[in-house]
């Protein structure tokens, strides 16, 4: 698939996973956390690919991938710092490289125990020692009073405009 189609087509995933189905499942940030590797550009080796690969058709198999990337080093990102009506452009590298992010997976799963579970089976995503973050996605009820009619309404034609229809 060409790399516009192909992100098309994630972006309607995810468009598609927000939506509520009225079953019982949740969304979760899975963030592959940098190293002093990743940061350097050291690439995966083909056996990391290959087990990486496989384990991403586990996660689609079992419905439970809606996106995923790996992100280039923080040496090639920028920052944008906000005070108030302020904008700051911070070019990378960026410290801490613990606390930055190396790659992402948009899962759909029952329960975060259920995230947990897969990350578990995951292969180590780096050389050496590493890390995996699992964070809960925000959902339109988790906004409570403050999403109100007009505003799920916005959500709406943006989750619509985005899925193309």
């Amino acid at each position: 698939m060409a790399p516009g189609a192909q992100a098309v087509a994630q972006q309607n995933q995810l468009q598609a996973a927000a939506v509520p189905t009225g079953d019982e499942t949740m969304r979760v940030m899975v963030l592959i956390k940098a190293t002093e590797d990743s940061e350097a550009g050291v690439m995966p080796s083909t056996e990391l690919l290959e087990a990486m690969g496989r384990f991403n058709e586990e996660l689609a198999d079992a419905g439970v991938l809606v996106a995923g990337e790996g992100l280039q080093p923080s040496a090639k990102g920028k920052r944008v710092a906000f005070d108030g009506p302020e904008r700051t452009v911070i070019d990378g590298p960026f410290p801490a490289t613990g606390e930055l992010v190396a790659g992402f997976w948009l899962w759909k799963v029952r329960d975060m125990a259920e995230a947990v579970d897969w990350v578990k089976r995951c292969p180590n995503p780096m050389p050496g020692p590493s890390e995996i973050e699992i964070r809960p996605v925000f959902e339109v009820p988790d906004f409570g009073d403050a999403m109100t009619p007009e505003v799920a309404e916005q959500e709406d034609r943006l989750r619509d405009k985005l899925a193309g229809r």
